[in-house]
């Protein structure tokens, strides 16, 4: 069985920074690439950041520059350190394994003045 737990989030102002954390149980944290993705309110899920067991990631267009994804593969946590953040980030952060349908409760994040 897989659980994704998700922490770090909170209310920062636009500008500031968080450092999201992710914890796996399972070996499938090991044997697979993990993504960040992240549901705004009244809008449909989507992916923000992946980084493959090796470490290559990629992002998407809308936090490139800003966000960085990582993971330690010891500790089965993936990470995600979001900088100059915006309101248009404010939403709740989930972490899940590339291709598979297991999501944690998900961490919300929320950037206002």
């Amino acid at each position: 069985q897989v659980q994704l737990v998700e922490s770090g989030g909170g209310l920062v102002q636009p500008g500031g920074s968080l450092r999201l954390s992710c914890a796996a149980s399972g070996s499938i944290f090991s044997s697979n690439a993990m993504g960040w993705y992240r549901q705004a309110p009244r809008k449909q899920r989507e992916w923000v950041a992946t980084c493959t067991r090796g470490g290559t990631t990629k992002y998407a267009d809308s936090v490139k520059g800003r966000f960085t994804i990582s993971r330690d593969n010891a500790k089965n946590t993936v990470y995600l350190q979001m900088l100059s953040l915006k309101p248009e980030d404010t939403a709740v952060y989930y972490c899940s394994p590339v291709g598979y349908d297991y999501w944690g409760q998900g961490t919300q994040v929320t950037v206002s003045s």
